[in-house]
């Protein structure tokens, strides 16, 4: 969340903000139960005061009524305090994060694009999407995925799982040779911790699952386990930011999401992920979102994937995000003749969700202060198998294994049973 006092001091910024992100906040409202707020602390720190005070010494009989009714006045205090809290924290933790000055302005339409690399791929046969050749491969099953789990779940299988594991495992090579810690995470969190990393654990605009009678709710990427990782501590970042690279099931309901591009394995479930995640000095976080964005980019080059990298239009990012760049792949199921879907992104957070969680690091002259968090996929299954699949598909349905994948699968070429034998 942003800091009350940069928000008291910025009121025409912060609505100007949040109406570029598209997120409708009552600044004026936040802005007076600030004030009844700070008033409310006030009125009770000077009753306490004053009742010590007077029970330093001997209490007439009159005292003794005044002092009880001073303890009635710090409760009354205190409830108001706790009914503006509510409400106060509620609308705080609605404010969007503040947008980078470059950010474009509008909504999902709006991007800019910063790069392209490769152009969309020429058959000269009629292609298939990534769900047809897969099948055809028998190399999954949503029929059953949905008699055993519901829709939008689903079975790999043979080779599938092998690429699955060979992107993970490359994945994985990428990110520590670039100074990068493996670690493999929980699958659930508690709410409060989603909740610092701005996810909605509850409500009807919730994206995650929740556990029924816990505090918990399933992940829906490693980025809520990681930002929780370091949560009320206060970090040493002397010898540089912290860089992990998390392993972990995600989770999502993806409420909302049909009707957009969702065919196939674009919008499950469940699916694995390999995401990137780092805590940094403050003024280190625009050097390290270019390094997030470089090692996305270093993946989909080596993976011979045609694509575009996004700058995200402000309408279009989520509440943490200062900015957010996406590399989308070119794939034969988006639109009638094959278009661009997303299968990374990479965002800056600055001390948003630090704020929330709580999270610093220690300064050279001893005081501290909130670090910068970022966050980048490194390798999203299912999104990368949709891109290999769909680009790299032979007139005889088979799929070309990608050259620097081929030692971890153990194969050039993904054929079907009958053309192996």
């Amino acid at each position: 969340m942003l800091d009350i006092k940069y928000i008291r001091e910025n009121p025409d910024l912060i609505k100007k903000n949040s109406k570029n992100r598209k997120i409708e906040v009552n600044i004026d409202r936040l802005l007076e139960l600030d004030t009844m707020r700070r008033e409310r602390i006030v009125q009770i720190e000077n009753l306490r005061a004053l009742r010590n005070q007077k029970s330093k010494s001997k209490p007439t009989d009159d005292e003794i009524l005044k002092m009880r009714e001073v303890g009635s006045q710090v409760a009354i205090a205190e409830k108001e305090l706790a009914d503006i809290e509510i409400e106060y924290k509620e609308l705080l933790q609605k404010v969007p994060n503040l947008s980078h000055p470059d950010a474009p302005i509008g909504g999902e339409q709006n991007f800019e694009i910063v790069a392209e690399v490769g152009h969309p791929t020429k058959f000269k046969f009629a292609p298939k999407d990534h769900e047809q050749l897969m099948t055809d491969l028998d190399l999954i099953d949503f029929e059953r995925g949905a008699k055993v789990a519901g829709t939008k779940f689903y079975f790999s299988k043979k080779e599938l799982v092998r690429l699955n594991k060979a992107l993970i495992s490359f994945g994985i090579d990428v990110a520590t040779k670039h100074g990068y810690e493996l670690i493999e995470t929980p699958d659930m969190a508690k709410n409060e911790i989603l909740s610092g990393i701005g996810f909605n654990p509850r409500g009807p605009e919730t994206q995650v699952y929740s556990i029924e009678n816990t505090d918990l709710s399933l992940i829906g990427t490693a980025e809520i386990t990681m930002g929780g990782y370091h949560a009320n501590e206060v970090l040493d970042l002397s010898k540089g930011p912290i860089k992990y690279v998390a392993l972990s099931h995600c989770f999502r309901t993806e409420g909302g999401a049909y009707g957009r591009t969702s065919k196939g394995l674009y919008r499950v479930h469940q699916f694995e992920k390999l995401e990137m995640f780092v805590y940094c000095n403050p003024a280190d976080s625009q050097k390290m979102h270019e390094e997030l964005l470089a090692i996305e980019r270093e993946i989909c080059d080596a993976l011979e994937i045609s694509y575009r990298v996004i700058d995200t239009a402000t309408g279009d990012l989520g509440g943490p995000a200062y900015r957010k760049y996406d590399i989308e792949a070119w794939m034969v199921m988006v639109g009638d003749k094959g278009g661009y879907g997303e299968i990374t992104s990479t965002s800056n957070c600055t001390d948003y969700q630090a704020r929330r969680l709580n999270i610093k690091y220690r300064k050279p002259d001893g005081t501290s202060d909130f670090v910068h968090t970022l966050n980048g996929t490194a390798i999203a299954l299912t999104r990368l198998p949709i891109a290999i699949f769909e680009n790299n598909q032979q007139a005889d349905g088979s799929i070309v294994v990608p050259k620097v994948l081929r030692k971890y699968v153990g194969l050039d070429v993904i054929r079907s049973d009958t053309a192996k034998k």
